[in-house]
């Protein structure tokens, strides 16, 4: 009998992990994490409520992140979940960031806001293997410090690789750098860019103007990688609800280097 892919299973509430008033990162149970990959996403149901595409932002051996920001019916009735209680997802679905295309590469991860979350697994491998990168920086940018995500394993972060962290709007006693995140692209030291790596994600706007900035710079369209998560509803294909011309970006993506990605235009 074939497997349902609709058919979601339960996992259990591990920890949950707050950031700010809207944003929490549950941790549940999963059995095996070994062919999830960082950038791919479940749909998170709950009975008689609804489902929503949320990205897997963290993979241990076996336990899954999932980082959810309060703002529908479906993640409303999440946030009152505890410790112990139980949540229902199918999946994993999409192709997800692709680990060994970045060895041995200068890395360079521009997020912004809630788009560290699905790459929030490539900086932690990457932060634990630094010799498997020629370089490594990552930029994140937030609209105030105190709208600033996984603070704790920032601190880790700083520690081990350059780490630009900028805020839109400074509060008071912030002293770190204020501006968006295209601003620090042009003051990146890029040593060949034949053997760069660039991923970014975050609000489309914000992607596609970060990416203009690297393109300045003459970074290969095919060293750019971008995550196109829109709409997503039923995660195989069969909805179309993620259609942008011939391609399915829950089949096809969310992950596409940018000579198809530029092309990804609603």
């Amino acid at each position: 009998m074939s497997k349902n892919e609709y058919l979601p299973f339960s996992v259990n509430i591990l920890e949950i992990i707050k950031h700010t008033d809207i944003e929490f990162t549950y941790r549940v149970s999963y059995e095996d994490t070994s062919q999830v990959k960082p950038g791919q996403f479940y749909q998170m149901s709950l009975p008689t409520v609804g489902e929503a595409p949320i990205s897997v932002s963290g993979i241990e051996k076996n336990s899954l992140d999932f980082t959810i920001r309060k703002v529908g019916k479906v993640t409303d009735e999440i946030f009152k979940r505890d410790v112990g209680d139980q949540l229902f997802i199918r999946g994993p679905y999409g192709n997800g960031f692709d680990i060994d295309l970045y060895k041995n590469k200068e890395l360079i991860i521009v997020a912004g806001g809630t788009g560290l979350s699905p790459v929030r697994g490539v900086v932690d491998y990457f932060a634990n293997h630094l010799d498997q990168a020629k370089s490594f920086k990552l930029i994140a940018g937030f609209k105030s410090p105190d709208d600033v995500l996984f603070k704790d394993d920032m601190a880790t972060w700083e520690s081990k690789i350059d780490v630009m962290l900028t805020v839109d709007e400074a509060s008071e006693g912030y002293t770190g750098h204020t501006g968006f995140v295209t601003a620090l692209v042009p003051e990146l030291e890029i040593n060949n860019l034949n053997d760069v790596a660039v991923i970014v994600v975050g609000p489309p706007a914000m992607m596609h103007f970060t990416v203009q900035e690297f393109l300045k710079r003459d970074v290969p369209k095919e060293n750019i990688w971008i995550s196109y998560e829109r709409n997503m509803s039923c995660g195989i294909g069969k909805c179309g609800h993620c259609r942008i011309n011939s391609i399915c970006i829950c089949l096809d993506g969310p992950v596409f280097d940018y000579t198809v990605g530029e092309k990804l235009k609603d």
